[in-house]
């Protein structure tokens, strides 16, 4: 099976405890330390196997191949990969079954990683996200003030419009806005708002 790792927490003698997105659920198994296994990291896409124990209720991760993507070795691409999978843990780790929306997601993003901004790639993979999800606001009611935001729109977490003046934000340009959520663009955003977005994105899906 496939899958990518969003989580990675060190055990006794070097062992580690892995959470990972398949196309099936999210898993979290026991990773044993060996000087033979491959290296595995945070946003890494692996194949794998599974072995159950009567030891143990968490399953052992075996035979572990990493399906590397070519922008793998750029540092500063794989630095963006790593901080967006990882908040993919935080936001679903309470959660006990998953569809396999979030693993195509990822997909997606990945292939588009090394084509444009990274940043861009996030943003574009997290209006879907929340269009999945039922949670774009879209309707453009200011999330401080509860009134309709005519111009001057900013975000916040979650992507929660407000008033420039109530959040005393950046504001992101309506139009560019409205193509991000109707056909998933980040083309009509300046690289100064997709900064901000980013920001916006790393404080929590």
């Amino acid at each position: 099976m496939q899958g990518y790792i969003i989580n990675i927490n060190r055990a006794k003698n070097e062992d580690l405890i892995v959470t990972i997105i398949s196309k099936e659920n999210l898993q979290t198994v026991y990773r044993f330390y060996g000087a033979r296994h491959g290296v595995i990291n945070l946003g890494f896409k692996i194949d794998y196997e599974l072995e159950s124990s009567y030891k143990s209720s968490i399953p052992r991760l075996r035979d572990v191949i990493h399906l590397g993507f070519k922008w793998i070795t750029d540092r500063n691409r794989l630095r963006a990969w790593q901080d967006f999978t990882a908040l993919f843990y935080q936001h679903l780790k309470q959660a006990e079954d998953i569809e396999n929306f979030y693993f195509h997601l990822l997909d997606e993003a990945a292939l588009k990683w090394d084509k444009q901004n990274p940043k861009r790639a996030a943003i574009e993979a997290y209006s879907k996200l929340l269009k999945y999800e039922g949670r774009l606001h879209d309707e453009n009611i200011c999330f401080l003030c509860n009134e309709k935001v005519e111009t001057g729109i900013s975000l916040i977490r979650g992507f929660l419009p407000t008033h420039k003046e109530c959040s005393h934000t950046y504001q992101i340009n309506e139009d560019a806005l409205k193509e991000l959520y109707l056909n998933g663009s980040s083309l009509f955003l300046t690289n100064k708002e997709i900064d901000r977005l980013w920001y916006v994105l790393l404080e929590g899906l």
